[in-house]
């Protein structure tokens, strides 16, 4: 029962954001068919999380999201049936890594956004180091997954509008410590290698502070 509300809550999604969106979707099929994987994701608003995961079937994606998402009932509900992992931000949550973990070694995608937060504007926050401690304990590839245009959506509804949604799908890679001791310092400089590949694939506008042409050296990347 519940596997059929879960495929029947995605096809109607799936249905109701291709009215409201044009969606640039050929870039999704850069994801592997099988296998574990971190799609690391940039965050703009609400409306990209039930659009992207409806449209990697039939690849299960198991998302981090923050706790305090459960206040909402129905909202909760559905994150519930999504299977999503609930994350005290903020803080090192053990319970919430050891479920990264069990998803990843299940074979499933993880979705991460390394912002933390939603940025709304579409502009690129700074990275959090949370998705490190993923990568390093999972060894599992990461790879980048953008979008951008969702931003719109509010201006675009009013005068009856489809929004375009850009997606982007980069090359994946792991991490590597170099042997190094993985301190704070470290794995801050690796986000923000991370969020580095993630501004790569955006436009200039949407970097931030990522924004830097050349970016810096890759020290932390290993590409796959």
């Amino acid at each position: 029962m519940r596997r059929f509300l879960r495929w029947l809550v995605l096809t109607m999604l799936e249905g109701i954001t291709a009215i409201l969106f044009r969606i640039e979707k050929d870039e999704l099929d850069k994801i592997p068919a099988s296998g574990p994987m971190i799609l690391a994701m940039n965050h703009i608003g609400s409306l990209e999380v039930p659009l992207l995961r409806a449209r990697v079937r039939p690849r299960r994606v198991v998302s981090l999201a923050k706790i305090e998402t459960w206040d909402n009932k129905l909202v909760g509900w559905l994150f519930d049936l999504w299977e999503s992992i609930p994350i005290h931000r903020g803080e090192v949550d053990l319970w919430a890594l050891r479920r990264c973990l069990t998803c990843l070694s299940a074979g499933d995608l993880l979705g991460v956004a390394p912002e933390g937060t939603r940025s709304y504007d579409g502009n690129l926050l700074s990275g959090r180091p949370g998705i490190v401690l993923i990568g390093l304990h999972s060894g599992a590839p990461i790879l980048p997954v953008v979008h951008w245009g969702v931003e719109d959506f509010p201006k675009n509804i009013k005068h009856l509008k489809r929004t375009k949604f850009h997606i982007r799908v980069g090359k994946p890679f792991t991490l590597d410590s170099k042997g190094e001791k993985v301190n704070g310092r470290i794995r801050q400089k690796m986000a923000d290698e991370i969020m580095f590949q993630i501004a790569n694939l955006m436009p200039e506008k949407y970097r931030g502070k990522y924004a830097l042409n050349p970016p810096p050296p890759m020290k932390y990347l290993r590409f796959t």
